[in-house]
């Protein structure tokens, strides 16, 4: 089982890092992963694939004034 900001995700094991955001509906230009604690690089985002067990953080960046 995948964990996605401390949440089960189904869908995850087996995908590229960036295929899952995507489905996800995240933006990639404006979030940051970390993957099992390791902060991921955005180029290795889509040769990098999400096993069983993987945990990620998700964290978006919001702008306001």
């Amino acid at each position: 089982m995948v964990k996605v900001n401390g949440k089960e995700a189904d869908n995850a094991t087996g995908l590229s890092l960036e295929d899952f955001l995507i489905s996800e509906g995240y933006l990639i230009d404006k979030i940051v992963v970390e993957l099992n604690g390791e902060i991921m690089p955005k180029p290795q985002y889509k040769q990098t694939n999400i096993k069983d067990g993987d945990s990620l953080e998700v964290i978006s960046f919001v702008g306001g004034g």
